[in-house]
């Protein structure tokens, strides 16, 4: 399983996302994005932020 923490990339936001694989992580985090801070796209410097901090739980 694998596990994210908003957090880790954005400090004040306390989200955390637990999914099989980065990538469903990965779009789960593109949807909180987009409806929690107004991120219309996620720049690809962001999904490697999130990429960098998914671990393995």
């Amino acid at each position: 399983m694998k596990q994210f923490a908003c957090g880790d990339v954005v400090p004040s936001c306390g989200r955390t996302f637990t999914a099989p694989a980065d990538d469903d992580i990965l779009t789960a985090v593109a949807g909180h994005a987009r409806e929690d801070h107004g991120l219309a796209e996620v720049p690809a410097g962001l999904v490697d932020q999130v990429r960098a901090a998914i671990r393995t739980v």
